[in-house]
């Protein structure tokens, strides 16, 4: 019996930015689920071609095995004009938006279900430091990324690409902000920026760092992770921090990582 598949919008109608995630909620919401800002045709695509990525790479090959999974011929692919930038960003972005699926797996009742039965857990939650939630929750991203780790300095190299730095870093300070506020922050001075770079600045440095760790369940990146952050509490990384990030992300990856990150 034939796959079913989602109708594709024909190609001659398709923008060049109709690939691109739309989502105008403006606020955080504890009791509402975000929703896809994909359609459900690119999302089709996009979903199975990451489960390519481990063996293919974020490639063209991988969006054209993907599109070919649900029944999709190759020249749909053209619905993604920055080719495998796009399934990058996909990946990013469905990352993001599951890391209060994931916290809520770990810690029942802390991302504002239902406590009934739960109570436990969401007490230990609620009995960790704002800063002791933000090392967890940006662990859990990290941790989202074993999978396709081998594959990761890839994904850095076409984020480093000068079209895709833009969005990439859009993205980046999106998952920073997602981050504080799982973590509870409810700053409203000028904290609220500084907080959000240096955390931007920190997590890019780790997640760089782990595709090359060899230690066993990356214990190494967790340590780095958690020197930098206690940095970060001790001298402070002001608003510049992110975009160091740009030349520390391209120049990292177009040398091949060939002196190492230092820690």
């Amino acid at each position: 019996m034939a796959k079913p598949r989602i109708p594709l919008p024909s190609l001659s109608k398709v923008s060049r930015s109709s690939h691109l995630p739309r989502n105008n909620r403006l606020y955080h919401s504890y009791e509402h689920t975000s929703p896809s800002p994909f359609s459900p045709s690119t999302s089709a695509i996009l979903s199975s071609a990451l489960i390519h990525v481990p063996t293919h790479g974020f490639t063209p090959t991988a969006l054209t095995l993907g599109a070919a999974d649900v029944g999709y011929p190759p020249v749909s692919t053209n619905l993604f004009p920055r080719g495998a930038f796009d399934l990058v960003n996909y990946y990013l972005v469905t990352e993001r938006l599951a890391l209060k699926d994931r916290l809520q797996q770990r810690f029942p009742g802390a991302a504002g279900a239902d406590e009934r039965g739960q109570r436990q857990e969401a007490e230990a939650w609620r009995n960790l430091g704002v800063g002791a939630k933000v090392k967890l929750l940006a662990l859990e991203r990290l941790w989202a990324n074993k999978g396709v780790i081998h594959r990761w300095q890839e994904a850095l190299a076409l984020m480093a690409h000068l079209p895709h730095i833009r969005p990439s870093l859009h993205e980046l300070s999106l998952l920073s902000d997602e981050i504080w506020f799982l973590a509870g922050d409810t700053s409203v001075d000028t904290s609220w920026y500084t907080k959000r770079a240096s955390l931007a600045a920190v997590y890019s440095s780790a997640e760089l760092f782990m595709t090359q760790d060899t230690s066993r369940d990356f214990v190494e990146t967790e340590a780095f992770l958690d020197r930098r952050l206690t940095d970060v509490r001790r001298v402070g990384i002001g608003l510049g921090a992110v975009g160091q990030w740009v030349g520390f992300t391209g120049m990292g990856v177009l040398n091949g990582l060939s002196k190492g990150v230092r820690i």
